[in-house]
């Protein structure tokens, strides 16, 4: 979608973003080129239906009327017939179509796409669905035939008032006796999913969660826990071992502890895991737990709930699996008849582009899985383009290295896991892939585990993120790593929903992770359970090097944190009804001395593996030759400046930092109350120049707002778009 961006390799990051800035010309030039030569070059279309037949010659969309006449059954006889044609010279230099017939396509293995490096390859492969009719691939199965409970086993542990709603499945009678693998940090195995819908494994509670009580302190074995952090009794946060004790009477009378697994953020709230219970003992109040243990161990206070439980199958839209039984219970939402179920069923991904060049997915949906949908595997100028994944129970797409390759006018939703991952470039060389997600919604992601599960993680270096709009998801937004990333023109809000201590957008712990650059994004209401822990750009534990320039940030918690980390820039941003504006600690010296204590050696070894005194580094970020004798621990060299703040309060700094040890100059501040004091700074009483900003990025600003050297930010530009990808905003 934009292939300038490879061009980038080795540049400063200020001959970058004028780069960038010349997209807007450059690229229709470069479409108009690529669509001369596509026109040029002789079409090839092979035809898939779910009608057809793999025996036929899949050269039209209908049955012929000769034998062999008519398209293909599956995808992978297509994929074979490419092939074939391919060794046999018959597609070189030509475009191929692969048009997909409307209907459901089951995938029950990995389709595997290849065909980088051969001489008679084609000059480009696309998948794609036949004019406009709908085509959906699915890695499960439907169910149909649920019949009334009648396993004795069940009825007796079930409340009398609820038997009457609740079905039951025979899995292995119907060929399903694969269930996958629950626990700790894996994708949620099996699922069942009605009329499109991710219906909820039997819960307690049904909503919210219970709290431990207390973590007994004796047993035969001992877990060591975060040892860097000590709690109330100064122990290491979270030793156990292997068993907490619980409250109340509820988990005394459920029979089938070995079915059951916990899902809880155990010690912080920004991390949670599913655990397995062991045993349950009711006279000490005691759930024994099966190993693998949650990695930070376990706390009083931490919270829980329990799933897959049969006596809590109690509501509409739950379920349970009988793993030994191979049987499914299930309380439908709605009427069975004429409704549809899905079982997700296969482990690995849909789709993968394995080293491919020019080849593109368009206008399909993936769907009801338990891996990813679609994996690109390095390769070059791959793109999946106008498609929609949901129902799927782990990250939806990787785009695993490679140059050119990426995700346009998606829409992604309804996620067990995070959206996209995208890595591409070499951090050690500091070449770029040009790698990009583009103008893609995506939405409620995170609705297994939620820790660490982004709508887009980011990595290598010099890609892109751009047009995207992201929004409910249980904790950040966009996570990177890397350097000479560029993300612009995004808009992020109701993230952080159901975690503390998290960022819309999210990076941290390197120092080498540098010339990133944020901006024309607009953050809004960002404000979960966590109040100011859930910030909107979240520069964690030393991150350095990060420029952040005309942003919005209106009504989060807080609106950019700086944990500790060094030479960041804040420039040109808008921050209204925050919590807080922006926060700057110097956490080196605070609670996080232990990075310096030879207690945690992230940092230092972060560095070495950048060989940081020999070229590209030292000449790239030359700063870093001077760090270990420059107070690594304290943040020096932020700037913060021609900014605007209005109705909040605006700069916090902690752990012993002023602004000596900052710039922060000639940013305009409404400061009713007279509590800020910088005389670097325009500091007024009143509205700053704001005349309108409910309206989302319709920002309206008055002269006086420019007064003082702030820049017009494109407001007109930032969120989704149409295009050939995206013909409408909706989804």
């Amino acid at each position: 979608m934009y292939p300038i961006l490879w061009l980038l390799d080795g540049i400063s990051v200020k001959n970058y973003i004028k780069v960038i800035e010349m997209k807007h010309c450059i690229l229709p030039i470069l479409i108009l080129l690529c669509s001369t030569v596509s026109h040029a070059q002789d079409a090839v279309n092979i035809y898939v239906s779910t009608t057809g037949n793999d025996a036929w010659n899949g050269r039209s969309p209908i049955q012929g009327k000769s034998k062999n006449s008519g398209p293909f059954r599956t995808m992978a006889r297509a994929n074979e017939a490419i092939i074939t044609m391919t060794n046999a010279g018959k597609l070189s230099g030509k475009n191929v179509q692969v048009l997909l017939r409307k209907g459901v396509y089951e995938f029950g293995k990995t389709l595997t796409l290849t065909n980088i490096g051969h001489a008679n390859q084609p000059a480009s492969v696309t998948w794609k669905n036949y004019g406009q009719e709908k085509v959906e691939c699915i890695g499960g199965s439907a169910i149909k035939g649920f019949t009334a409970l009648n396993d004795v086993d069940y009825i007796k542990h079930i409340n009398p008032n609820y038997r009457q709603h609740i079905l039951e499945f025979d899995l292995k009678q119907n060929n399903i006796s694969t269930y996958g693998i629950t626990g700790n940090r894996r994708r949620p195995g099996m699922e069942l999913f009605f009329n499109g819908k991710r219906m909820q494994s039997a819960r307690w509670p049904n909503v919210g969660y219970d709290t431990i009580v207390s973590v007994p302190q004796t047993g035969e074995t001992m877990f060591e826990g975060y040892v860097t952090r000590l709690d109330a009794e100064g122990l290491p946060k979270g030793r156990h071992y292997g068993r907490f004790q619980y409250k109340g009477d509820r988990p005394d009378d459920w029979s089938h502890p070995g079915d059951i697994f916990l899902h809880g953020f155990w010690v912080f709230t920004w991390a949670d895991e599913i655990v397995g219970v062991e045993s349950i003992d009711k006279n000490k109040k005691e759930i024994a737990l099966r190993q693998p243990h949650s990695r930070y161990g376990y706390s009083k206070g931490g919270v829980y709930y329990a799933m897959n439980v049969l006596e809590e199958l109690d509501q509409p839209g739950e379920w349970y699996l009988d793993q030994k039984k191979g049987k499914l219970l299930f309380w439908p939402p709605s009427p069975i008849k004429d409704a549809s179920a899905f079982v997700s069923l296969l482990d690995s991904a849909m789709l993968v582009l394995d080293n491919t060049r020019n080849v593109k997915i368009q206008g399909i949906t993936f769907s009801n899985s338990r891996g990813n949908a679609i994996i690109v595997k390095e390769g070059e100028n791959n793109l999946i383009a106008g498609c929609e994944f949901k129902n799927l129970g782990d990250i939806a797409i990787l785009v695993n290295g490679g140059r050119k390759n990426g995700v346009s006018g998606c829409n992604l939703y309804d996620l067990a896991a995070g959206g996209i991952l995208l890595r591409g470039g070499d951090r050690k060389s500091l070449t770029s892939a040009g790698n990009f997600v583009t103008n893609t919604h995506i939405h409620h992601f995170g609705q297994w585990l939620k820790a660490h599960q982004s709508a887009i993680t980011l990595g290598g270096v010099g890609n892109y993120i751009a047009h995207n709009l992201i929004h409910h998801g249980p904790g950040t937004g966009i996570m990177l790593s890397g350097n000479e990333h560029l993300l612009e023109y995004n808009e992020l809000h109701h993230l952080g929903q159901q975690m503390a201590d998290v960022g819309a957008f999210y990076m941290g712990r390197n120092w080498t992770q540098r010339g990133n650059i944020v901006r024309y994004n607009f953050f809004h209401d960002l404000s979960g359970p966590g109040k100011n822990y859930v910030n909107a750009v979240y520069l964690d534990d030393f991150s350095s090097g990060t420029v952040v320039h005309g942003n919005i940030f209106l009504r989060c918690a807080t609106g950019i944190e700086i944990g500790g980390g060094r030479d960041n820039e804040v420039s040109n941003n808008i921050f209204i009804e925050n919590n807080l504006g922006i926060s700057v600690d110097a956490r080196g010296i605070g609670w996080a001395k232990y990075f310096f204590e030879g207690k945690d050696s992230t940092l230092f070894k972060g560095m070495e593996a950048m060989n940081y005194t020999q070229p590209p580094y030292s000449t790239k970020y030359p700063i870093l030759l001077n760090l270990y004798q420059d107070e690594p621990a304290l943040p020096k060299g932020n700037r913060i400046v021609n900014n605007i703040s209005y109705k909040e309060p605006w700069l916090r700094l902690l752990y012993g930092i002023d602004l000596n040890m900052i710039l922060a100059k000639d940013n305009l501040i409404s400061d009713p109350e007279g509590v800020y004091n910088n005389d670097k700074d325009f500091i007024v009483k009143g509205n700053p120049g704001i005349l309108e900003y409910n309206n989302g990025a319709k920002i309206k600003l008055s002269p006086k707002a420019y007064a003082h050297g702030f820049k017009k930010i494109p407001f007109e530009k930032i969120g989704l778009k149409k295009d050939t990808y995206r013909p409408t905003l909706g989804r």
